[in-house]
């Protein structure tokens, strides 16, 4: 199966991925009205962590997709897939920003890895574009595959290259 059968099949069968991406900020809001004050104690921080990532994977993968469309790509707008590159991004800040309203992000197990995820996600895409607008490589004409392999290359040099400059 490709992305785009998955992307295609998902499109045609919304219903799971709209109940995953409800029931996430319900049990949010849900928790921040019985845990009001305590979200740093012990099992509410872990349910938030859980909470985060589960939102905060999909929508890192739709922030990448999305780049990937409309910078290598050079996709069309209109064209936008709601299910897979919108609702998951929409989700995901609308869910932060409810439980940042109960508890501080930085007593949130794990939040620290998901912010540096992001920097080294954004970093990656940052250089890839940069790549490509100087014409040193083309990406857009490069299949899905071999792509992911570069920018799976590229990450792990940022990853290390970050490491090394912070010791």
């Amino acid at each position: 199966m490709t992305l785009q059968q998955l992307f295609q099949h998902i499109g045609e069968n919304p219903n799971f991925i709209l109940f995953y991406f409800l029931i996430i900020p319900i049990a949010a809001i849900i928790a921040g009205v019985l845990g009001k004050g305590e979200g740093h104690l012990s099992p509410w921080k872990y349910l938030y962590a859980s909470l985060i990532f589960l939102v905060s994977i999909p929508g890192i993968f739709a922030v990448a997709l999305n780049a990937y469309f409309f910078l290598f790509q050079r996709g069309n707008i209109m064209q936008t897939d709601i299910y897979i590159q919108v609702l998951p991004i929409i989700v995901m800040i609308v869910t932060i920003f409810v439980i940042r309203r109960n508890v501080d992000l930085s007593l949130i197990p794990g939040f620290d890895k998901i912010s540096g995820l992001w920097f080294f996600l954004f970093a990656t895409m940052f250089l890839m574009w940069m790549l490509e607008k100087v014409r040193f490589v083309v990406f857009s004409y490069l299949p899905f595959q071999y792509l992911l392999g570069i920018f799976a290359i590229l990450f792990i040099l940022i990853y290390f290259g970050w490491k090394k400059i912070i010791k």
